[in-house]
């Protein structure tokens, strides 16, 4: 090849190398990602898989690195249902890949630290926590008071009343006990993920945030 020729060549070469380089998604990064897959502690079981879609698109020096639409696949690590009195519900989630529109599969190390489901909570190990109490116990709760307290008011008077609530309290409460408590992320939840490490990825060619 002649000279004149080489450097348009070598020039094209370092553009098309330019388009490809591979920048990293920086650790700390959010990804915010609408769950696909409804979970719950009743119905799955550790190993199960979940995906979700990227509602935000994570953009560098200007580029979209991965667009709103992008899949984030993971499976399911722990689920346990424990007794009221135990703690709470749990379902372990690890985000293992995100799959871009092209088909373009890139391997994930994010946590999950928050959920947009009022009354609950994430641990530092990812994992969801479900509610300990809720409006369903305390109607429960009470009802059973109330319940004591019409009998023993229709078999002794206001003493008998106070008598009988207290053992139907006391009834609903040891039933309450010894009821499992479970935890649901149904499809539809946002999803809030960081990203551990960086995330090496191709650079795509298009630029802009995204919608």
């Amino acid at each position: 090849m002649k000279k004149w020729m080489l450097l348009p060549c070598l020039l094209l070469l370092a553009a098309m190398l330019a388009a490809q380089t591979s920048s990293p998604v920086p650790a700390g990064t959010t990804l915010m990602v609408r769950l696909d897959t409804t979970l719950a502690t009743f119905s799955n079981k550790a190993g199960d898989p979940f995906q979700g879609k990227l509602t935000q698109a994570v953009v560098l020096d200007g580029k979209t690195m991965i667009p709103v639409g992008a899949t984030v696949e993971g499976r399911v690590t722990k689920v346990t249902e424990p007794r009221r009195i135990s703690g709470k519900p749990t379902i372990g989630l690890l985000p293992e890949a995100v799959v871009l529109p092209t088909g373009e599969r890139y391997y994930l190390d994010a946590t999950l630290i928050d959920t947009n489901i009022h009354g609950t909570d994430v641990s530092a190990e990812g994992q969801f926590k479900g509610t300990g109490h809720d409006r369903r116990d305390t109607l429960e709760t009470g009802g059973g008071t109330a319940g004591g307290m019409l009998i023993g008011g229709l078999a002794g008077g206001p003493v008998g009343m106070v008598i009988g609530g207290a053992i139907g309290a006391g009834a609903t409460t040891g039933y309450w006990l010894t009821k499992h408590r479970s935890a649901t992320l149904p499809a539809g939840t946002e999803l809030t993920l960081e990203l551990n490490r960086p995330l090496s990825m191709t650079t795509p060619a298009a630029t802009g945030g995204g919608k």
